[in-house]
């Protein structure tokens, strides 16, 4: 099994859903987690904070600067993850198009480096 990076893509500067739209989201995706777990497929899973909430740390002369909040702004961002485990890229995309009906955001699909 190959592991694969499932990013929720979070538009910057939205406006969150209604308490009772994310209510039924955050089942939605609860039960996609479930479904993960029952099929062997959930290594791990976890929303974020903002971008605003971010500290940096670069590399510079041999020492780290420490600065606060993102380096770039964007109109998206990290909003999310999900580790999994798949046979192949096509049955990550498979698990991404469920993520993506369960948090009704864009989903990235990505997998790892040296994973044949």
């Amino acid at each position: 099994m190959k592991h694969y990076l499932l990013s929720v893509v979070q538009p910057a500067g939205e406006q969150p859903p209604a308490p009772d739209a994310l209510a039924e989201i955050m089942r939605d995706v609860e039960a996609f987690n479930d479904e993960l777990r029952a099929a062997g497929a959930w290594v791990f899973a976890g929303g974020l904070h903002g971008p605003e909430t971010a500290t940096m740390l670069r590399p510079k002369d041999g020492d780290v600067l420490i600065t606060d909040g993102p380096f770039a702004e964007g109109k998206e961002y990290l909003g999310g993850l999900c580790l999994i485990r798949a046979a192949d890229l096509d049955e990550a995309l498979e698990w991404g198009r469920k993520a993506a009906l369960a948090t009704t955001l864009p989903i990235e699909v990505r997998p790892f480096v040296d994973q044949h």
